[in-house]
């Protein structure tokens, strides 16, 4: 083991001497710049490798005395980089495993560790640590943690919601006020680069994977390589690995990991529970795991309609409360604080967001529905469906969710750079339904374009859903301004309502990571 390994291994403190230490930062995105920061506070060299940055970035880094090195072709290290000779570089989740510096990085035998593992070696700059419960899948992970986080608040707990969310765990983590407990939500991306050192794995309060379906698998390689990463949220988990009961390999991911002695499995399903498990029976939401007389009793913490008051009983969002809740009881939160939190919760903007009901025909808006399935899980939320889908499908296959909800379409309309992939799933298994193609290249003319030809086919009973299993990157900046301009065009088409800038108050994670 050379000096600089065993240096590395003992930096397990935010207290540990950092002064000097010459680290690499790929990327300057909002995690790339928290990272930077967090280095420079603690006295460290730091040189930020990014193929951009923005003019406020920019002037930041030469504020903290951080170095940066701009190059838009990044196939080969800059000569800076090469001279710099990190002793250990930190990745944003953006850059791909395989990157070329990556594999320079690999060569020359330099250490690489990713956000989070620097955010956990962190985590004790103010006071005693705060716990982490940790949430990943391929769907819902906004949703849960937002929950979580809400219901533990309820509960008188100082806690943020952090990660992949939004707002970076090494900006929780240095926060002058510290806090009980971190609701993170972790990408694939993230995952990937966890457990990889000693000194810093993860250890999670309790931990939950939603869910797995394709999804990323142009960054992983394969479904396989997605869900190792995936399954990294469990190890080392102290209280509770809360896995999805209808989903086998979360239920394979718990039974393999190494967890701390005493930690539990808890199942959460639409389905009847078990001991140990949370679920429903006869319309009410019940935990089995958190009470003494788990075999023979439940707990009750809402009913289905009282969910659907609250505009939350879609079938996907049901199993995210689920989930969230079994995260909060396993922290001590009690039944009622569940229960008034669901009273008074919201879905964020862009989650099967009801836009207007006119001459019978719902427009709904699942902007964020970035993958298949997501969107199948929209789609199975609403009897009779004009869809509008299409975007950046970052290697999947749509052609089962095709065929599957064939039976539900009115009709179809395809928006995206490249339609090819849905307009052949269309023709193999609907050759009969109405199917119209937005051709528009401009962004400004692809929602109206995609709400008239919607339009034009939904019927009195019908839900007008844009829920694109796919990107948006290839036609917008993300999916939060898809939704937004939706909202938009179908206030214009229909007459009235809100402009573009009332639609909804988006409080968004970038798209590069939020479906991971």
């Amino acid at each position: 083991m050379t000096a600089t390994d065993e240096r590395l291994r003992s930096l397990t403190s935010w207290h540990a001497d950092w002064r000097g230490l010459r680290v690499a930062v790929y990327g300057l995105g909002v995690t790339g710049f928290a990272v930077a920061d967090t280095l420079a506070e603690l006295g460290a060299e730091v040189l930020v490798v990014t193929e951009r940055a923005d003019e406020e970035r920019t002037m930041l880094l030469s504020v903290i005395g951080a170095e940066l090195v701009v190059a838009p072709d990044l196939s080969t290290p800059p000569e800076r980089l090469v001279e710099f000779s990190p002793e250990l570089v930190v990745v944003s989740p953006g850059f791909h495993w395989d990157h070329p510096l990556l594999l320079w990085t690999a060569e020359r035998e330099v250490a690489v560790w990713g956000d989070i593992e620097l955010a956990w070696r962190l985590r004790d700059k103010v006071g005693d640590p705060a716990d982490w419960i940790c949430v990943t899948g391929t769907n819902g992970k906004t949703t849960t943690v937002q929950l979580t986080a809400t219901m533990l608040l309820a509960a008188g707990y100082r806690v943020a919601p952090c990660g992949n969310i939004g707002v970076p765990v090494l900006d929780a983590i240095r926060d002058p006020e510290g806090f009980d407990v971190l609701v993170v939500e972790l990408s694939s991306y993230q995952l990937h680069w966890v457990g990889r050192n000693a000194g810093g794995r993860l250890s999670p309060y309790s931990a939950a994977c939603l869910n797995i379906a394709d999804d990323h698998l142009d960054w992983h390689g394969s479904l396989e390589a997605y869900i190792a990463a995936k399954a990294k949220v469990y190890e080392n988990t102290q209280v509770a690995c809360v896995y999805n009961r209808a989903d086998r390999n979360t239920l394979r991911m718990v039974e393999e990991a190494e967890v701390i002695e005493g930690a539990r499995a808890i199942g959460f399903g639409l389905d009847v529970p078990g001991p140990s498990d949370f679920g429903i029976v006869d319309g009410i939401l019940c935990d089995r795991a958190f009470l003494e007389d788990r075999a023979h009793a439940a707990i009750e913490l809402t009913t289905l309609d009282e969910l659907q008051e609250a505009g939350l009983a879609a079938p996907h969002v049901v199993a995210n409360i689920l989930a969230a809740s079994a995260l909060a009881r396993s922290y001590g939160v009690s039944p009622q604080v569940i229960r008034d939190v669901l009273t008074a919760f919201r879905l964020d903007a862009h989650r099967i967001e009801l836009i207007r009901v006119e001459a019978g025909v719902s427009w709904v808006d699942d902007s964020k529905a970035t993958n298949p399935h997501a969107a199948d899980a929209s789609l199975r939320a609403y009897p009779s469906v004009v869809w509008v889908a299409g975007g950046l499908l970052k290697g999947v296959d749509v052609d089962e969710l095709v065929s599957k909800h064939v039976g539900r379409l009115r009709g179809a309309v395809i928006i995206g750079a490249d339609r090819s992939a849905l307009r052949a799933a269309f023709e193999r298994h609907a050759p009969g339904l109405p199917v119209r193609e937005v051709e528009a290249d401009e962004t400004d003319e692809v929602m109206p374009t995609a709400v008239r030809l919607a339009g034009a086919l939904a019927r009195e009973g019908d839900t007008v859903l844009l829920a694109p299993a796919a990107a948006s990157m290839d036609q917008f900046a993300d999916y939060a301004e898809r939704g937004r301009r939706f909202q938009a065009a179908v206030n214009e088409f229909l007459g009235g309502g809100a402009d573009d800038g009332d639609t909804a108050s988006d409080r968004t994670d970038p798209e590069g990571g939020s479906g991971a």
